[in-house]
């Protein structure tokens, strides 16, 4: 039997998440990497070449099962965007813009986080968001994230010092809500 067939496929009411396929997603993930609304509140700008977004995605393919946990989210049939952990304990996730307020990203990431704690045995998610992006930390809160506290001048993005607000969720609150 491949690797392939025995990694995890999670589907959900409306989703698909899925290992990334490097070559299969290029177009898709492109679009979505190169779109300056979906990357207005990204940790990097917009990628302009599909060479960035190619080495981005084998970053994401070589992640290994200790270090993250990240898949690639299907709607309707198409690369979408991306849900999970480039680096435990830290989420992140990115929709196509057409795609916000369906609560997408929310059903993306509830099984996701489900598996880090039962799975992966983290005790704690954390999530870095910048404190304009309003959308995403409604997502948070939804889940059950709670603030931690928040820094100035964090990430230094196409010349541009942003700030952050951190967003935890543990073990046991996640737990306690979804018992």
């Amino acid at each position: 039997m491949s690797s392939r067939a025995t990694e995890p496929v999670i589907r959900t009411d409306r989703l698909v998440l899925r290992r990334v396929r490097p070559d299969a997603d290029l177009a898709a993930m492109h679009r979505l990497l190169s779109d300056c609304d979906a990357m207005a509140y990204w940790a990097t700008p917009p990628h302009e070449t599909e060479a960035q977004t190619r080495d981005w995605l084998a970053a994401m393919a070589a992640t290994q099962p200790e270090e993250g946990d990240d898949f690639i989210i299907e709607y309707k049939g198409r690369a979408a965007g991306k849900a999970g952990f480039h680096r435990f304990p830290d989420i992140g996730y990115l929709l196509d813009p057409v795609l916000w307020g369906q609560g997408l990203v929310a059903e993306a990431l509830a099984p996701i986080i489900a598996r880090a704690f039962t799975l992966h045995g983290l005790d704690r998610i954390m999530a870095d968001v910048d404190p304009r992006n309003a959308a995403s930390i409604r997502v948070l809160e939804k889940l059950g994230f709670a603030e931690s506290h928040r820094a100035k001048a964090t990430l230094l993005i196409a010349g541009e010092w942003c700030d952050s607000v951190y967003f935890a969720l543990s073990r046991e609150g996640w737990l306690a809500r979804t018992a």
